[in-house]
């Protein structure tokens, strides 16, 4: 039977269309066009214009690009009759019921060239979507370059009618794709639609029904099409970022109910907030819309951003009575402070915010509008939220309703304890506060849907120990003294000088991270002397936060009770003295005058060294944790670490480096000075797996009270009053001391967060377990040590920058998570990261052929058929019954078959492979007729046993 042809794909497509509400009409030029425009203008707009008024009106519609072209459908266009009365005419409604919807094809336009189109869908007269069709085996990229050479030759021409088009959809019937109407688009921003699940919908009998149907197709073109003020050009969103915004405004509509958006780092979470926000704000019964960031590093991106989609929507605050302002500026009837302090939507931050409904002096001033319906938006909502300024702002704003949005979401696994005032420490998970989950966007989906970049993960160093010559990894030693040495550190940074040049390409740019500011003094120290050497040419430029602030940034590392005992390592004045001394070289590199002395220059410090590392101008970033999170910068394609990183702090660093920009930046570079392979092994299943253990068991008062009844009997034993702490015998019994009573301050703050807990009956008062702690303070001081009294171990080892491994997510990645599956114990942990596997497998294109392999292969280990460390032994089996089967279906000659496939294994390339070359595998005779059918099945054969069995394997 003959393939589907091109014509019977456009036909078929027109007749699903005609039955889904689409009247066919013939329009064979832009005259036709045009006169049909006038007719269906009339009918949805229930009036009648003279040709002269309709002129008018082709007037009005012809003028401006597609840009403005865009802005005007989705207003009204004024017509002045001849009798002096006027008219506003609506291109487009957003209600399907208020508009003429009709398909048409093969219209010819005449411009530079002449060109024909494929299949046009028209709103009111107007073409809005335009559809290229290719037949079936013809790549989608040839229908997109012919849309862009119409761009070029016809789509401006006769009138411009055309460049009314929002939407393009191509297709060859198996694999369809849409975008928006951007001359500056690539093929990469053509995207697949999908459920809600974020399964593809490729098909073109699908997707039509899916995305062509009047209500959908009306929302994308009314809603979901956002115009970019700063570049001038039109973007739509993709289906994830769709179904998250309407999970959003559908929560609002219905209930009272909070919810949170799990997208994944670089997936466009700004403007999905935007749109979310902006639909937000056109609902009646909503007061205001407030964004809200939680540090002012990220207000300024984020403000600006957002004005990017609508000019002047967004006056970002500088202080907390600015933000007072614009919430008086809408309570106060009809008084207008400002062009944008009646607007609805407001970027703040979490602070600003906090001191408005804590502070009494700004309190009571909003205290009016409390009870008003106000919609808070969080941007990355697992940092600051997770305290007492969360609580503050849901009970001062009665009506809130808040939505979070997180790359990298808090679970049961990953939470952190923060203490809360009057409630002791507690261990929030991101659904405790903001309620179900609405979607979810996760890390594999957005690498497989070409959204962003993956990651290629390379781990470095190796201690030598001198006196044996063992080799021993650097993650078995955790002393600070040998991660800040500076022989180390210019080590590091000879390494990075080294690589830096073939890593970004010549065209990209990087960010080091380090573990704390004494690290990073040294690290920017020693890049200057080297290139005061001439060793390198590099721009480099830092930024961190000196004094206390430091301790303030979130760097996902800190757990229960230690948070209160993390010194900062460094005097507040030598820090703050250096970063004056680095901004002044940054000054004098880029002609700028930027210092610490007070806060709006280094804030603008701040916003200049983001431009000019997002413009490429800065060869390499240092930085402890600011620019870690929140930072997109394209041009960014490699970071080096140097600090121990975990769980979300992990993949939001690693996800500076992964977004796209162009061909040629194929993935993110992570350069890993430390083994954080298990750390980023972990980070990786948790933030792929869709199932999380999303809340925390909280223990029961009764169970509480009398593990601590226990604890307390077991730090008695060892001291059974405070002042026998001193008469403790040695340094073991200091230390078990220090050990349990670490054990009973734990339970105390769960406690704490029972309001029937008193601690006077467990047996202790609080004025004696206060004295207790005070000894516990100065023991684990003292039994800690002063770092300089340690002995050195750097006379007894070298370290070597040796390369580790590398990781990609590939199947040596698969490889070693089965391997990490199977050695679990617990059968809950292991069906986990059977689940993971399952994840990778069916969103990773590179693993797609391998799928039914590898998850054969984890049924049979289930089932006891298999043993975990017989998998290479399994593909090998399976391997060689598939290339016995493929000889005998095909009639191959068996030794020759076999020879090939160990050519292709050793390097032989099968897409270069000629006819003759695979003819000569066969033993029976072809005639030329069979000839024709049987070389190119067996070729086919050959690719798909290549992609299974060896890609990758080698």
């Amino acid at each position: 039977m003959a393939s589907q042809t091109e014509q019977q794909l456009e036909n078929n497509l027109i007749a699903q269309l005609n039955a889904g509400g689409f009247e066919s009409v013939v329009i064979g030029n832009a005259a036709a066009l045009k006169a049909n425009l006038k007719v269906q203008l009339e009918r949805a707009n229930n009036l009648t214009l003279t040709e002269r008024e309709f002129e008018s009106v082709l007037t009005s519609l012809e003028k401006g690009s597609i840009f403005d072209k865009s802005k005007r459908l989705k207003g009204k266009v004024d017509v002045v009759h001849e009798d002096g009365t006027i008219s506003y005419l609506t291109l487009l409604d957003s209600d399907p019921s208020n508009n003429i919807y009709q398909v048409t094809n093969q219209v010819t336009m005449h411009g530079k060239y002449q060109n024909r189109y494929d299949v046009t869908l028209l709103v009111n007269g107007l073409p809005l979507v335009q559809i290229e069709l290719k037949r079936r085996g013809i790549e989608m990229a040839e229908a997109f370059n012919q849309i862009k050479r119409y761009d070029k030759h016809t789509f401006g021409a006769e009138g411009g009618l055309f460049n009314y088009i929002q939407l393009f959809v191509i297709s060859n019937g198996v694999n369809t794709k849409y975008f928006s109407n951007n001359r500056e688009l690539s093929f990469k921003q053509t995207f697949h639609w999908t459920d809600v699940d974020n399964n593809k919908i490729n098909a073109l009998p699908q997707f039509a029904d899916a995305f062509l149907n009047l209500e959908h197709l009306t929302k994308m073109l009314s809603r979901y099409i956002v115009q970019n003020e700063t570049g001038k050009f039109l973007m739509v969103l993709r289906p994830y970022q769709f179904y998250a915004v309407e999970a959003i405004v559908n929560q609002v509509m219905t209930s009272n109910k909070h919810g949170y958006i799990w997208h994944t780092t670089g997936s466009g979470k700004t403007l999905t907030s935007f749109k979310a926000a902006q639909l937000m704000t056109q609902l009646d019964d909503i007061d205001r819309v407030l964004f809200v960031v939680d540090r002012k590093d990220l207000d300024y991106q984020t403000a600006k951003e957002f004005n990017s989609f609508l000019k002047g929507c967004v006056d970002s605050t500088d202080n907390t009575k600015s933000l007072l302002n614009q919430f008086l500026g809408q309570a106060e009837k009809g008084k207008v402070i400002n062009e944008n302090r009646n607007s609805k939507l407001i970027v703040t931050t979490l602070q600003k915010l906090n001191n408005l409904v804590t502070k009494a002096h700004y309190k009571k001033q909003v205290e009016g509008i409390a009870d008003q319906r106000m919609v808070f938006i969080f941007d990355e909502c697992h940092r600051s939220q997770f305290g007492e300024t969360h609580q503050n702002i849901i009970e001062f704003f009665t009506r809130a309703q808040l939505f979070g949005f997180t790359g990298t979401p808090i679970f049961a696994d990953n939470a952190t304890a923060k203490k809360i005032a009057n409630k002791g420490v507690q261990k929030k998970t991101t659904k405790d506060l903001f309620g179900e989950r609405l979607h979810s966007y996760v890390i594999v989906d957005a690498i497989r849907d070409d959204n962003v970049l993956p990651f290629a993960i390379e781990y470095y160093g190796k201690l030598k120990r001198r006196e044996t010559g063992l080799d021993v990894d650097v993650s078995s030693i955790d002393v600070s003294e040998f991660f800040s040495s500076p022989k180390r550190i210019r080590q590091v940074c000879e390494h990075i000088i080294g690589i830096h040049k073939f890593k970004t390409k010549h065209q990209f740019n990087a960010m080091l991270c380090v573990a704390s500011v004494p690290d990073l003094i040294t690290y920017y120290d020693t890049l200057k002397t080297l290139k005061a050497e001439g060793q390198h040419k590099l721009n480099i430029a830092t930024i961190f936060s000196y004094g206390v602030n430091e301790s303030e940034e979130f760097d996902g590392n800190l757990s229960d009770i230690e948070i209160q005992e993390v010194s900062q390592g460094y005097k507040k004045l030598h820090s703050r003295d250096k970063l004056d001394e680095f901004i002044g070289d940054y000054n004098q590199q880029f002609g700028t005058s930027y210092s610490t002395r007070d806060t709006d220059s280094f804030y603008n410090y701040y916003k200049d060294i983001a431009k000019r590392t997002k413009d490429g101008e800065v060869d390499i970033l240092l930085v402890v944790n600011m620019f870690l999170t929140g930072f997109d910068a394209p041009n960014l394609n490699t970071i080096y670490v140097d600090k121990n990183l975990k769980h979300h702090g992990l993949v939001q660093a690693f996800s500076r480096t992964n977004r796209l920009n162009g061909t040629v930046k194929s993935h993110g570079n992570v350069m890993c000075y430390r083994n954080l392979k298990p750390q980023a092994d972990e980070a990786f299943m948790m933030f792929s797996n869709k199932q999380p253990i999303e809340h925390i068991e909280v223990p029961d008062l009764d169970g509480l009270a009398e593990d601590f009844a226990k604890a307390l009997e077991a730090l008695k034993a060892i001291a059974p009053d405070v002042q026998s702490v001193d008469d403790l015998p040695d340094e073991d019994a200091r230390a078990g001391f220090v050990k349990q009573f670490r054990i009973l301050m734990r339970l105390k703050n769960q406690l704490e967060t029972f309001s029937d807990f008193d601690i006077e009956v467990l047996g202790i008062s609080e004025q004696e377990f206060v004295d207790y702690a005070s000894k516990y303070g100065d023991l684990a001081r003292e039994l800690k040590g002063n770092p300089s009294d340690k002995a050195s171990i750097l006379a007894d080892i070298d370290f070597e920058l040796e390369l580790l491994q590398r990781d990609n997510v590939n199947v040596g990645y698969i490889r070693h998570l089965l391997q990490t599956m199977l050695e679990e114990s617990c059968e809950d942990a292991k069906e986990k990261k059977r689940q993971v596997i399952a994840n990778l497998l069916a969103t990773e294109p590179t693993l797609y052929s391998k799928r039914q392999l590898i998850e054969d292969f984890i049924e049979k280990n289930f089932q006891g058929l298999v043993q975990g460390s017989e998998f290479d032994e399994y593909i090998e089996e399976q391997k060689q019954k598939e290339i016995n089967q493929i000889a005998a279906e095909e009639k191959l000659d068996s030794d020759k078959f076999s020879q090939m496939i160990t050519s292709i294994e050793n390097g032989l390339d099968v897409d270069g492979l000629k006819s003759d070359d695979i003819a000569q595998l066969t033993t029976e005779k072809m005639t030329f007729r069979s000839r024709r059918t049987i070389l190119p099945r067996i070729t086919e054969r050959l690719k798909a046993f290549t992609e299974t069995f060896i890609s990758g394997f080698h």
